[in-house]
């Protein structure tokens, strides 16, 4: 499965993703938010275990399914959609942790095909804080940066390193990206 409208935004934790996707959401763009907030606080509320401090591998495997759901409940799509991460972070993030690469992610990653472009927010020591969410520290997190990079590349994608910008103007320049022809 292919959809050259679905922009991924991908990067290290606390480099600024959210923010611009916030953006391009009041800017009038479909937007698909990251998973990983989102199961870390259900998780906590109902008791689970399936969050990065605990079980890294059903955390890994949420954020797999969460993602794979993303983008089938989105394919008809037919203009620009932009998504917080995308199911090569999955990839990136248990390569990082050194946890078993598991053949449903492995087909995952070689099936749905997201824009060649992927826009990749580079480590942002300045910007980077933790909460009770992100608790990486600073080396993790720019570690993480490294390791999504590489997957994308590796999987044939172009990344194109989104500049250290106010959030408007990084905005801006995803959108004149997307509108250069390939």
């Amino acid at each position: 499965m292919k959809n050259d409208n679905y922009y991924i935004l991908t990067g290290g934790p606390g480099s600024g993703k959210t923010t611009v996707l916030n953006l391009l959401a009041d800017m009038g763009y479909l937007t698909m938010k990251e998973s990983a907030r989102e199961i870390i606080q259900r998780q906590v509320e109902t008791g689970g275990d399936g969050v990065p401090w605990m079980n890294t591998l059903r955390y890994a495997d949420l954020m797999l399914l969460h993602a794979v759901t993303d983008f089938e409940e989105y394919s008809h799509i037919d203009r620009p959609c932009f998504f917080d991460r995308g199911i090569p972070d999955v990839l990136g993030y248990v390569r990082l942790i050194h946890i078993p690469e598991s053949k449903m992610l492995l087909e995952a990653v070689h099936k749905y095909h997201y824009n060649k472009k992927v826009f990749i927010f580079p480590f942002w020591r300045e910007i980077y804080a933790t909460d009770s969410e992100r608790k990486q520290d600073v080396e993790e997190a720019e570690k993480t940066y490294h390791a999504i990079k590489s997957v994308y590349e590796e999987l044939g994608y172009r990344t194109m390193t989104v500049p250290c910008l106010p959030p408007s103007l990084r905005a801006r320049w995803i959108i004149d990206k997307i509108q250069e022809s390939e």
